[in-house]
């Protein structure tokens, strides 16, 4: 997994509430076992039309969202499944963050665990950063996970919650398991100075 540091990138604004795991990636979609082009499916039924091609009016096929790093969803952005290949789509397009008001909880688990930043903030702020991606979608925002904020151009910062250990992972570029393997001569030292068995009667 990358570590997560500082980046800055352009945004797609998709303000629409409650959008559920299926419409980040449709199950039909789901066949594959690994990361491997599930970017290419993200948002399939509102991105292309019944022949596959692109919807020239969806925010993600729009010549000015091209290239961007992170996505402004609407209210309770991940709700429905816990199909873990919603943050894996999203990180497949090339997001690196999703900022919202709220997220589903299994859905913020999921991407923080792969590595993809779910940024909730307050509503005032989250209208500031609509109105003003929308209106110039050039604007490029700063992420910080360290400081937990994200400058807007100006000098203006946002702070934002994360859970201490999810951070921490993120920073290190490591996963759960990645950071239990690292503890692996702790774990040891500390089963040595205990019985295998402890009796229970």
């Amino acid at each position: 997994m990358q570590p997560i540091t500082t980046f800055s990138g352009t945004c797609v604004v998709l303000p629409i509430e409650n959008i559920d795991t299926d419409q980040i990636i449709p199950a039909r979609f789901l066949t594959a076992i690994d990361k491997s082009g599930m970017g290419d499916h993200l948002f399939a039924d509102w991105r292309y039309d019944e022949q596959g091609a692109p919807r020239p009016g969806f925010a993600l096929n729009r010549p000015e969202t091209q290239g961007a790093q992170i996505l402004i969803a609407g209210h309770n952005f991940g709700c429905g499944s816990s199909r873990e290949h919603a943050p894996w789509a999203l990180q497949g397009y090339g997001f690196k963050a999703v900022i919202s008001t709220y997220f589903a909880d299994i859905f913020r688990n999921n991407a923080l665990k792969v590595g993809l930043l779910p940024i909730m903030v307050e509503p005032a702020a989250y209208e500031q950063l609509v109105g003003m991606c929308t209106a110039q979608p050039a604007t490029a925002l700063t992420v910080d996970l360290a400081a937990q904020q994200v400058r807007l151009p100006g000098g203006t910062a946002i702070e934002f919650p994360i859970d201490a250990f999810a951070k921490y992972c993120l920073l290190n570029g490591v996963d759960q398991l990645g950071f239990l393997l690292s503890q692996a001569e702790t774990i040891a030292e500390y089963e040595a100075q205990h019985p295998a068995r402890v009796a229970t009667a």
